[in-house]
Order: structure tokens, then C-alpha cells, then sequence
């Protein structure tokens, strides 16, 4: 078994000229990818083992990225099942030198723990200990319904 805290994985990717549209803001696809990588870290350090990417819930993009700001991303297991581990996934925009921080986009990924032969592989069950995972818990669960 494994508390919830445990699997918060946090990690900045500072946005670059080459990780920029037109616009000069990070391309959502880059936003998307680090998001993705960030998840698999919380979900691989949830089960020990290797987990593939299975579903991405609906990704709105709520406000940009400027290059020179750092992307900020905050992973966390809320929901285990079988072989599959459910992730939230928040980015922000964050200003390293004022430290200013807005939610950009906020997503729900469902990755699945394989084996060495690539098969699905079961995952420990997921304790939630404290009022703060309890709490995290819960803003996964309704923000994941829309609520």
C-alpha cells in the first residue's frame, strides 16, 4: 500500500524559444508531453512499475505560457484499480523571479502498470491517511466529474 502523498511528483520545464508558436508562449502540445512525463513519474513511483499512458480526460488550455516563464507541474495518484492508476495532472505558469504562479491547464490521465513482457500487471492499493489526502483526494474525484 501506498499514501497518497507519497506519489506528488512536482517538476519545472523552463519554456524556451524552441518549445514556443508563433505567439511566443509554450505550444500546448510541449505543455501536453511534460504533463504526460510528470504523471508517468507519479504513477511509476505509485506502483514500481513501468506505466504507459491509456487515456488523457479532456486538456483545456486556460491561459498561456510566455517563454521565459517556467511550466510548473504538479502529479498525484487519487484512484487506483486493477493495473490502472488515475492521475491529476495541474500545470502553472510560474515566474521564477517574482514567484507568481496561475493554474494554466488541469487535466486527468489514466495510465496502466505492464510487466517486463509489456503485459498489465496489478498495482498496490492506494491509502489516503490524512485530512490532506483526503482532501487532494477529493479535488481529484470532482474535478474530474466537472464539479
Amino acid at each position: 500500500m501506498t499514501d497518497l502523498i507519497e506519489t506528488v511528483v512536482e517538476n519545472r520545464e523552463m519554456v524556451q524559444p524552441n518549445h514556443a508558436n508563433m505567439l511566443e508562449v509554450a505550444h500546448g502540445g510541449n505543455v501536453m508531453k511534460w504533463m504526460d512525463e510528470v504523471g508517468a513519474m507519479s504513477a511509476m513511483r505509485f506502483s514500481g512499475e513501468t506505466c504507459v499512458t491509456a487515456r488523457v480526460n479532456s486538456m483545456n488550455f486556460e491561459r498561456p505560457i510566455p517563454v521565459g516563464d517556467t511550466a510548473y507541474i504538479t502529479a498525484y495518484v487519487y484512484e487506483a484499480g486493477t493495473s490502472s492508476v488515475k492521475v491529476r495532472l495541474v500545470a502553472e505558469r510560474e515566474d521564477l523571479r517574482t514567484r507568481e504562479r496561475e493554474k494554466t491547464t488541469e487535466s486527468y490521465f489514466v495510465y496502466v502498470a505492464i510487466d517486463e513482457n509489456n503485459k498489465p500487471t496489478t498495482v498496490p492499493e492506494l491509502t489516503v491517511s490524512t485530512e490532506e489526502e483526503e482532501r487532494l483526494r477529493r479535488e481529484a474525484i470532482d474535478g474530474e466529474n466537472g464539479n
